[in-house]
């Protein structure tokens, strides 16, 4: 149903969709996502995709490009920082830094609509908070989208299941 309602309300370029659908947009180049509705910037934030590139394949840590949904929605009233493991909160509080990159938070599970990137949920891609928020603003996960848990936070109580996502390798587009 989530492919369906997307593409039905999609323009030609796919890089936006129409109308007054909200969305959120990643701008791999910028290392940025906004949410969006109707054509609105409503909010910017900072983030990290992969420091292995881009990509689709199976255990390449890549983050693919393309046209997502949100296919799950994970961690409502976890606490800021809590770790998730398996996609279940754990109890413990992940301190700031670290090499590990843990999963923080809350998750949005990300389903691919593409091709390419069909296998983005078998793939474990996810939007989710992180403990090393000192690296935000450039390349650094294993292909999942880091946030600021604080933003994360805000951000899950503003989208919902079968919201659209578009990862793009290129500017953000002007409307």
């Amino acid at each position: 149903m989530a492919r369906e309602r997307y593409f039905s309300l999609m323009t030609t370029t796919p890089s936006l969709p129409s109308a007054n659908i909200r969305c959120l947009i990643v701008s791999v180049p910028e290392q940025k996502m906004q949410l969006r509705q109707a054509h609105q910037i409503l909010s910017t934030y900072t983030i990290s995709t992969s420091k292995f590139g881009l990509g689709f394949c199976k255990d390449s840590f890549k983050t693919p490009l393309g046209r997502f949904y949100i296919h799950s929605k994970i961690g409502n009233g976890a606490a800021p920082g809590e770790i998730f493991r398996g996609r279940q909160p754990s109890g413990i509080i992940a301190p700031q830094g670290g090499e590990e990159d843990l999963i923080t938070t809350r998750i949005l599970w990300l389903g691919g609509l593409d091709a390419e990137n069909a296998n983005t949920k078998d793939r474990y891609i996810y939007i989710h908070g992180t403990n090393q928020e000192h690296l935000l603003g450039q390349p650094a996960s294993h292909g999942c989208i880091r946030m600021y848990n604080s933003e994360i936070c805000e951000l899950f109580d503003r989208v919902e299941n079968n919201d659209p996502v578009i990862i793009l390798n290129t500017q953000f587009p002007s409307r």
